[in-house]
């Protein structure tokens, strides 16, 4: 299979504006973001950054990756997503079969959860889209509106996405994995261009959770167990929690020398 990493970013986040060049460990976020992702041999066809900034791409470029200029109008990641999909397409004049969505806001990523979370397309031609999730583990992050949390069946497939505690703390249930969505999401290529034609829905819209209008219009979201440890960075306390896990991360020295 030909499987693409796009990695949308742009600096005009309501949450924490600017957010892709803010520095981890003396590197842009969107730096290891790429550098990382680009490790990852299941994405044979390339991984680039789809971005409307000038500031992100000349950033790309000059460590020696690919950025795709999009347009400032898209309000959801993977609308930006499918416009550089198609760019790429055109520019290489070959069909890709997966793309992987790849949120920039995930600096802690390790090559292997990219394989992990595209190994499912391989086993069943039924799944149209896969997200990763870990185990949530503290109160806090059960807690916490910017994590996304995720209830599944008993065959990994997701029954519902929420920024709320789910399962209720309330109602006893500390015993129940409680389990958050991780923003790798591989698509298989058509069905993301099928996923950008539907209309929102009232699920996604209450929730703020793209994976919902899956949901809603009846396909299946396959969810993949990670056992590794990320954080995403919403605020800028999270950008001073990852930079301190990141610290004694054995993957940094593997491309911060090679890039800086």
């Amino acid at each position: 299979m030909q499987t693409i990493g796009i990695i949308p970013a742009r600096m005009a986040s309501s949450r924490f504006p600017d957010k892709p060049l803010a520095e981890i460990c003396g590197m842009p976020m969107i730096g290891h973001v790429y550098c990382r992702s680009a490790m990852s041999a299941s994405l044979n066809a390339g991984v680039y950054v789809a971005t409307c900034d000038p500031e992100i791409a000349d950033y790309i470029a000059s460590i020696g990756g690919r950025a795709v200029m999009t347009a400032d109008t898209h309000e959801r990641a993977s609308d930006r997503t499918a416009e550089a999909m198609m760019k790429i397409e055109q520019e290489t004049g070959r069909a890709v079969d997966i793309v992987v969505m790849i949120q920039g806001d995930e600096p802690m990523l390790h090559p292997e959860m990219i394989d992990e979370a595209i190994s499912p397309f391989a086993a069943d031609p039924h799944v149209v889209v896969a997200n990763l999730m870990a185990p949530l583990k503290t109160r806090q992050e059960q807690d916490d509106p910017n994590e996304v949390k995720v209830v599944v069946d008993k065959d990994d497939f997701a029954l519902y996405f929420s920024r709320e505690p789910i399962p209720s703390w309330k109602k006893g249930a500390t015993q129940v994995p409680m389990l958050k969505q991780v923003c790798i999401i591989p698509f298989r290529r058509d069905f993301l261009l099928t996923f950008n034609r539907l209309a929102p829905t009232p699920l996604e819209i209450v929730e703020s959770v793209d994976m919902l209008r899956v949901l809603e219009n009846g396909y299946r979201v396959k969810m993949i167990r990670t056992h590794r440890d990320t954080y995403s960075v919403d605020t800028l306390e999270d950008l001073h929690h990852v930079e301190q896990l990141m610290r004694q991360d054995t993957l940094l020295k593997q491309y911060m020398d090679r890039v800086q």
